[in-house]
């Protein structure tokens, strides 16, 4: 597929339709750019070797952004957490634990999304993950806080911070 500022954002409103919280949605697209190109060094090549990486959410807080590229772990996980300004070295396109099959679970699992407070605790006593909400929503860092006190108090299940919004989740 030839990638171009119109079909990225195409494919970005394509997925956000299927995004149930509104809240995220315009949260999402307060932190949209209009897609340009930057090259990023790639970590598991050639020396010196970079590849095409269309920037196209930006999160000025954390200095990090979500960037879209056919090259190094696409077309698979074309979706990518980078870091936006600093020395070179930080500027590549990182580790494969970083891309993601859709923009909006790289959202998810970008700093970005803890400014919102769509967070909740979930048990699980076994291999299901993230498990059953047992908390209302709240704040990254209270939400954070009652699962490290829940896991002190209960050492026989599995306590962890996840959010309740549905979106579409490609096949893999």
């Amino acid at each position: 597929m030839t990638v171009d500022a119109n079909k990225l954002i195409a494919a970005i409103e394509t997925e956000l339709d299927q995004v149930s919280d509104p809240r995220v949605v315009q949260h999402i697209r307060s932190l949209m750019v209009v897609p340009s190109i930057v090259m990023r060094p790639w970590d598991y090549g050639e020396p010196d070797t970079e590849y095409p990486c269309w920037s196209v959410l930006e999160h000025q807080k954390s200095n990090t952004g979500i960037a879209f590229s056919d090259y190094g772990f696409g077309p698979s996980y074309p979706w990518g957490l980078v870091t936006l300004e600093g020395p070179k070295d930080s500027l590549s396109m990182g580790m494969d634990c970083a891309w993601y099959p859709c923009f909006v679970e790289a959202y998810f699992e970008s700093f970005a999304s803890a400014d919102l407070p769509i967070w909740r605790v979930f048990r699980s006593g076994d291999d299901t993950y993230p498990g059953e909400p047992i908390s209302d929503e709240s704040d990254w860092g209270s939400t954070w806080a009652a699962v490290y006190r829940l896991r002190e108090e209960d050492k026989n299940r599995k306590y962890n911070c996840h959010h309740s919004v549905t979106y579409f989740h490609p096949p893999e």
